[in-house]
């Protein structure tokens, strides 16, 4: 086999060392355009898991890294005068050029033709004359453009400039500071990887960037710069540079990672931020499956099938990770109005790997001091400290979030909504939300609605809020009113989620009159000004009749493209009048029904309200109208402010992840101060304790995780150890409080 890899960065190298050490008869050619001592930045940090799999494909390379690297457990985080340490984190590091040089070696005693200062032939030239190539060329790779029509990558730039700087001598941690400047908010990552020098890299918006003048300075004059910004930190020392260049960083991302015998590794395939020090890792870990996958198929399309296969899950949530921390770096500047230990640990735990339980494992004292900044009493997760509401204080965060069960008759609740709610009233939960509950029978989504248009159905509400009081005291149980808008008329979810009904459709109005899939869905009258107002008094009638069965909280639904969401966001809302146009005027119909309903809603009882803070669609709803709609909410009344996203058109492409919505909440409670609801993937009572610490949200709503398990907070409590009485276990069911014993479990 001949194998090409055009690249000489780590991953390169390792593959070419791993792919010729496999199997010795290989002709391995790594050509790299640079001379063996050129590369940029200083060090490079590697986790356990990335050593530990050096270790086992290769000892030699194992055992020289070893004696090369620095190692050290805490981080330091410097937050307005503060300087918080956390340890327990298990840090190492080396020189970029200094691993350069083992791997060089590696691969010249392996005889692997290393050629230096050579650019690599065309990809198809290379691919015609070996068996294998490996494209290990980087972010800006050749060989990827080349075959962009089959790999078809996604290039997406940040806001962020940022510089790759050193200093000459060793910082005893992982530093994070903070510099708030008259053009803004600028940080320093900074870390040891010698005894003698430690990588420092500065980062900041580039708004910021350019007010400061930094576009205006060469390599030098950006060094002196930085370590003047940075002195404290620094200890007074210069900063070095190395061909160090301002620079955006990229996130590439490719539908496939092979073209016949070519094959992406590392940056060339995919990137993800510095900021959870994965580039290298990535690479390396690359290597090692791809070496692995031809060592085991005899074929290479099966190879190549097999380490994609085996490396992308791998890759796609570490890229989720990376994502969600070069966002909370970019969102920095409303960060830093936290209390200072909350402040570190939303820091520590941006990226969602890092959690709650997992910090209390590696830093019990510091994780105490957080959980007693936040108030919890002695014994008590933060999950299970109450909460007030306006007039009412839930006895713990958790809330059972609106979930459509399309099994109401005429709009009219029954058994199966009693037996439903009143288990997850039964089940601890501070807050238990119906589902949508639609105030007409035009306004309904499918048949199987439940509604509150009649005095009926109120009285069938009656009765599932007096079960819940009575037979769950404590735990409180909200209404969502809602109208479907364009989005109505269609199957119940199991019989074709979002498709017309067969029969018997019933006309629909929206903001305009536009179809939510042309086409498929019909087309809706736009609402004028007696279809507004008939509308606004289905609503305070539906609100009237909710506080007399007894609800403790009304939420007004203007999300997931429904008739209120409909009019806020731009690609639903093409109206010309003044319910029209920019953010004000189409905020102005969903406040006016708000204020209806705020006037006839018990004073005492809290009115939150659930929006979608972006479409996941270009032109839609952006983060920043987000906290627009949220601030003129709060200014009506709102107690709260429900987080979700998306679902308003059908062409949205969401970012899929653990708590994926929860950055949303996180900036409008950061930007106004309102308390919120964070939803969204949230799965684990490990999240909750780590969203509530982190001060992301006031309260977390969970959905399918109440319908797996109907007593999920209850379990929590038992799973934490709590037994207070934030999570009390109703009388008959206290015998079951304690986890049942499985089968033997020793050898």
């Amino acid at each position: 086999m001949r194998v090409a890899v055009v690249g000489g960065g780590p991953g390169g190298l390792y593959a070419a060392a791993l792919l010729k050490r496999d199997d010795p008869d290989r002709e391995v050619t790594v050509w790299e355009r640079n001379a063996p001592t050129d590369t940029f930045g200083f060090g490079v940090v590697l986790s356990d898991e990335t050593l530990g799999g050096i270790a086992d494909a290769d000892p030699e390379v194992h055992a020289a890294l070893r004696r090369e690297l620095v190692r050290w457990d805490d981080i330091h985080i410097a937050h307005r005068g503060h300087l918080l340490t956390s340890t327990g984190h298990g840090f190492a590091a080396l020189g970029r050029r200094r691993l350069l040089e083992l791997l060089h070696e590696r691969c010249a005693g392996l005889g692997v033709h290393l050629r230096f200062r050579a650019e690599a032939p065309p990809a198809d030239v290379l691919a015609a004359g070996h068996d294998l190539v490996v494209a290990a060329d980087g972010v800006h790779s050749r060989t990827r453009e080349a075959h962009a029509e089959v790999f078809r990558p996604t290039i997406t730039t940040h806001r962020c400039r940022y510089i790759w700087l050193a200093a000459d001598f060793a910082l005893d941690a992982f530093r994070f500071d903070i510099a708030e400047t008259e053009y803004g908010v600028m940080q320093l990552h900074a870390y040891p990887y010698s005894d003698t020098s430690s990588t420092v890299i500065v980062e900041m918006r580039e708004e910021v960037w350019r007010a400061a003048g930094f576009d205006e300075l060469d390599e030098a004059e950006s060094a002196a710069r930085c370590a003047k910004l940075f002195a404290e930190p620094l200890r007074g020392r210069e900063l070095r540079s190395n061909n160090s260049a301002w620079t955006a960083f990229r996130t590439v991302v490719n539908a496939r990672w092979s073209h016949g015998n070519t094959v992406l590794l590392g940056d060339a395939a995919h990137t993800a931020h510095f900021s959870i020090g994965s580039g290298t890792k990535l690479a390396v870990e690359d290597a090692v499956a791809l070496a692995a996958a031809v060592g085991r198929h005899p074929d290479l399309t099966g190879a190549l099938a097999a380490y994609e296969a085996e490396r992308r899950p791998a890759v796609e949530s570490t890229q989720r990770a990376a994502a969600a921390s070069l966002r909370w770096f970019e969102e920095l500047a409303g960060q830093l109005d936290r209390p200072p230990r909350q402040f570190a640990f939303n820091l520590l735990t941006r990226s969602r790997r890092v959690t709650h339980d997992n910090l209390r494992l590696r830093d019990p004292a510091f994780t105490a001091s957080v959980e007693d900044e936040f108030g919890c009493p002695p014994g008590t997760p933060p999950m299970f400290t109450p909460f007030r509401l306006g007039g009412l204080t839930l006895r713990n965060r958790v809330v059972v979030s609106p979930m459509d069960m399309y099994v109401a008759e005429n709009g009219v609740p029954g058994d199966f909504h009693l037996v439903h709610l009143g288990a997850r009233a039964l089940g601890g939960a501070g807050l238990v939300m119906t589902e949508m509950v639609c105030v007409s029978e035009r306004g309904r989504i499918t048949p199987g609605c439940a509604g509150l248009w009649t005095d009926e159905q109120a009285e069938a509400w009656a009765r599932v809020t007096s079960f819940a009081h009575a037979q769950a005291p404590g735990t409180a149980i909200g209404v969502q009113l809602g109208h479907s808008g364009r989005k109505g008329s269609t199957r119940r979810m199991w019989e074709g989620i979002d498709e017309p009904l067969p029969d018997g459709n019933w006309p629909l109005v929206a903001a305009s009159p536009l179809p939510y899939r042309p086409g498929v869905n019909q087309t809706p009258h736009a609402l004028d000004r007696a279809g507004l107002t008939a509308v606004r008094e289905e609503f305070t009638a539906a609100a009237r009749r909710a506080a007399r069965a007894g609800f403790d909280l009304l939420e007004l639904h203007c999300a997931h493209g429904y008739l209120l969401s409909g009019f806020l966001s731009p690609l639903t809302n093409l109206r010309a009048d003044a319910y029209g146009g920019d953010l004000a005027g189409r905020l102005r119909y969903p406040l006016e029904v708000f204020d209806a309903v705020r006037e006839v809603w018990p004073a005492d009882r809290p009115m939150t309200v659930r929006i979608s803070a972006t479409d996941w669609a270009e032109g839609g709803t952006t983060p920043e109208d987000a906290v627009g709609i949220a601030r003129a909410f709060a200014a009506h009344g709102a107690d709260a402010l429900d987080v979700s996203t998306g679902q308003v058109v059908p062409e949205e492409r969401p970012e899929f992840g653990r708590s994926y919505q929860t950055p949303y909440a996180d900036r409008i409670r950061s930007a106004l101060g309102i308390p919120v609801i964070a939803v969204g993937a949230i799965s684990s009572w490990d999240d909750v304790n780590s969203l509530l610490l982190a001060g992301r949200a006031d309260l977390c709503a969970l959905a399918r995780p109440h319908l797996y398990d109907p007593h999920w907070t209850l379990h929590a409590a038992a799973e934490q150890g709590y037994a207070g009485s934030a999570a009390p276990w109703p009388p008959p069911y206290r015998a079951g409080s304690r986890r049942p014993p499985t089968g033997r479990k020793d050898p």
